[in-house]
């Protein structure tokens, strides 16, 4: 049974008592939901046993203000709702929890620092399509998972108390707060106690995507040769075969770090390793001088060693590829975006906060060397290796996801390179429309939550 949005309306104290619940008779007949013995409301862990009170011309649902402030929600909220008659449970939802890794309650206007303007658009988004969503912090979780100290979004933005919530998107930038016994015993809890769904409940690294990726035979046309770097061998070995070799932190992120190795006529090699102010270029005379130096930076980094890329480029200037690959309501993997990057004039990274530009894949691909023939199946291309890596991490790795950046690359002979595979996709990639437009890549979210949650014809719990 699909569900059906509504309006609620929160009565005044008195009239309505907490264990009652108005509804339309029309309503009621189109779900044949009885009025004459008790039955379960449900939103997210928050359960109550209600009586149905049959009202005519009524569209929505009138609730007691207890029962709203058990739920956290407010008046003229929008909701879905299904009933279902095996468990003679009424669902109100879908309720989305978001983690975020920090928050700001001294500054009302944006608690949430530059991410505020994200949360409002997926606020937004909630109210258009029928969806409750809450913002927390690690600080806010409780010994009692049932119950969370949360943001909403009313009239301004305000803490309250609300349930667990049906589905936790994770949006915690910090691999230390994630790894929090906290944090992790609390996403165990909410999975175990209520059948709450988390997506992107990790963070990757570098490493443990190519190892995982190398088991899936179907994607070995876009994968560089990549290792966990340990020692002078692999060094001398990656070199020889390659003459460019690139050290890429595996915990890394924004392009910090990275490492270009590479062959300088009369022997010897180059280093440029990407800096905040712009790139730094060192020369040795041969490996075993540049591994010395390594060696320093491995007691506190860890690497992965990769083949180097003899990528397309706008002027002289590297181009990759980020697509934004989400689930959509039908639970499958679908492109959102693939945006092209062309790094600074500074840089060989094309990272935004490195300097880097962005642009659409066909101003890119226009302004490259490819032959004509090349460039004209080149964005169907990417699209099908985005898709592909997508269904290997899914497939290849033991989480849940439901959004990726993929950072897909293309040689100068039209192939397709897997670069990185990021579970917290920066919001920074795609500019907030401002106004209430809302981002196809932020209404995905939604769907996705709809679909984990059964609030669509889709999947149920």
């Amino acid at each position: 049974m699909s569900s059906k949005k509504i309006t609620v309306q929160i009565m005044s104290p008195g009239l309505l008592e907490d264990d009652c619940l108005v509804l339309g008779e029309n309503l009621i007949k189109q779900w044949k939901i009885p009025t004459n013995h008790s039955l379960q409301l449900s939103f997210g862990s928050f359960r109550q046993s209600i009586k149905v009170i049959p009202l005519s011309k009524v569209d929505g649902v009138r609730i007691s203000q207890g029962t709203a402030k058990k739920m956290g929600i407010f008046h003229r909220s929008s909701l879905r709702m299904v009933y279902r008659p095996h468990s003679s449970t009424i669902h109100f939802g879908p309720l989305i929890g978001v983690l975020l890794s920090r928050d700001y309650p001294d500054n009302p206007e944006r608690p949430f620092g530059p991410i505020t303007m994200f949360c409002r658009e997926l606020v937004n988004a909630c109210q258009r399509q029928g969806a409750f969503v809450y913002f927390f912090t690690p600080e806010q979780i409780n010994t009692n998972s049932s119950v969370i100290s949360g943001w909403v979004y009313g009239d301004g933005w305000k803490r309250t108390t609300v349930p667990a919530a049906d589905v936790f998107y994770n949006r915690l930038t910090s691999r230390k707060l994630e790894n929090k016994p906290s944090v992790q015993q609390f996403m165990k809890d909410v999975k175990s106690s209520y059948g709450s769904h988390v997506f992107n409940e990790k963070f990757l690294d570098k490493t443990e995507v190519f190892d995982a990726l190398a088991h899936d035979a179907s994607l070995a046309r876009y994968m560089p040769e990549s290792h966990l770097f340990r020692n002078f061998a692999m060094l001398k070995t990656m070199c020889s075969k390659h003459p460019i070799v690139f050290l890429k932190p595996i915990r890394g992120s924004l392009g910090k770090g990275i490492i270009r190795i590479s062959r300088i006529e009369g022997g010897g090699y180059q280093t440029l390793t990407a800096q905040v102010g712009g790139t730094k270029r060192q020369t040795y005379p041969g490996l075993a001088k540049l591994f010395s130096t390594l060696s320093e930076k491995m007691k506190t980094t860890r690497y992965q060693i990769q083949q180097g890329l003899n990528l397309i480029d706008v002027s002289k200037r590297p181009v990759d590829f980020r697509a934004l690959v989400q689930k959509n309501l039908a639970g499958k993997w679908n492109i959102t975006s693939i945006v092209a990057r062309t790094a600074g004039n500074q840089h060989f990274v094309s990272n935004l906060a490195r300097g880097g530009s962005l642009s659409t894949v066909k101003e890119a691909i226009a302004l490259s060397a490819l032959p004509g023939g090349i460039k004209t199946k080149i964005g169907t291309r990417l699209r099908k290796a985005a898709l592909d890596i997508a269904n290997g991490v899914d497939t290849q790795i033991p989480a849940h996801f439901g959004e990726l950046g993929i950072d897909l690359a293309v040689d100068t002979t039209g192939r397709i390179w897997l670069l990185e595979v990021n579970s917290k996709p920066s919001k920074n990639d795609n500019t907030p429309l401002g106004g209430n437009k809302i981002r196809p890549s932020v209404k995905q979210v939604i769907e996705y939550a709809c679909y984990l949650s059964g609030f669509t014809g889709g999947r149920r719990r």
